[in-house]
């Protein structure tokens, strides 16, 4: 019998949004009513022009905040496309954290757990990590099923972005705080039957053309 060959693999470019005010400084989590920084809207736009580089995009997702849809924008409109809103990829849920300063959560004993032990660390009266990468990775595997085969643009948040990273390297989730997603860069990972195939992490310039899994 003729062996039937495997579905193509998505490839799936996480964006995180763009730089905001509070960059840095804050722990803004899903407080409404932040929008980008002018060097973030900056950043958006070159991220929208090095995907329209690409030869085929189906679809553009992206966090229901403003800061990602703002993102979004431009890299649907360079690619002729609307944005999709999946809850999926929202930022995680800090609870009584969110809005606050980032020098006083460094100061508390829990911030060591975070860093050091995040699988077990839930924020008070919010989301889990582990709830958090559940949650991504469970909308991303969706979206590949919808979109087999093609490319598609997942606009989201630093800690989803690395969560997502770590469960596809196999990475334990105690061990993502040690990846690096800077604003407006670019992750690609192909999903394909055999499993995920990370090709760049990170990406903050030159051409996405030429990922492909080896």
């Amino acid at each position: 019998m003729a062996r039937s060959k495997p579905p193509a693999p998505t490839l799936v470019l996480y964006v995180r949004h763009g730089q905001t005010p509070t960059t840095g400084a804050t722990l803004p989590g899903r407080a409404p009513g932040l929008h980008l920084a002018d060097a973030g809207t900056d950043q958006a736009g070159a991220a929208a022009e090095r995907i329209a580089a690409l030869k085929e995009v189906a679809a553009v997702y992206t966090s229901p905040l403003e800061r990602a849809r703002e993102t979004a924008a431009p890299i649907a409109r360079a690619r002729r496309l609307r944005t999709r809103t999946e809850r999926g990829l929202d930022e995680c849920d800090f609870g009584s954290w969110t809005g606050a300063e980032l020098k006083a959560l460094r100061k508390l004993p829990e911030w060591k757990t975070v860093q050091q032990y995040p699988s077990g660390f839930r924020f008070p009266d919010g989301e889990s990590f582990a709830e958090m990468q559940t949650r991504i990775t469970g909308a991303v595997g969706r979206l590949c099923g919808r979109h087999r085969g093609e490319t598609i643009v997942c606009v989201s948040h630093a800690d989803p972005i690395k969560a997502a990273v770590a469960a596809a390297l196999g990475t334990h989730l105690d061990l993502f705080q040690r990846i690096v997603v800077s604003p407006c860069s670019v992750t690609a990972v192909a999903y394909a039957a055999g499993g995920p195939v990370v090709l760049t992490v990170n990406s903050t310039g030159g051409e996405l053309a030429g990922l492909t899994a080896s």
